[in-house]
């Protein structure tokens, strides 16, 4: 298995992490249990932004820019809905 597989699957962990984390805030029954979560959800967001920037740097994680144009659609088409 290469780098950039290992690095694609750990993205994806910690992904998944961040989203339980992040459930547990929502749904926690105190103050103490929602810290924990949230402290635990920060960290998992810092590794997360970690690897991603990582991938990018060595153009492993590729975005694409939207044109502007689509995005003006986009916002006129969730505009109109109201």
């Amino acid at each position: 298995m290469e780098d950039r597989d290992l690095m694609e699957k750990e993205l994806l962990i910690i992904k998944g992490v961040c989203d339980l984390y992040l459930h547990g805030t929502i749904e926690s029954s105190s103050a103490d249990v929602h810290e924990a979560f949230k402290c635990a959800l920060n960290e998992s967001l810092d590794i997360q932004n970690k690897i991603y920037n990582l991938m990018v740097e060595k153009g492993w994680y590729k975005t694409e820019f939207a044109e502007q144009q689509k995005i003006d659609q986009a916002k006129q088409k969730f505009t109109n809905q109201n």
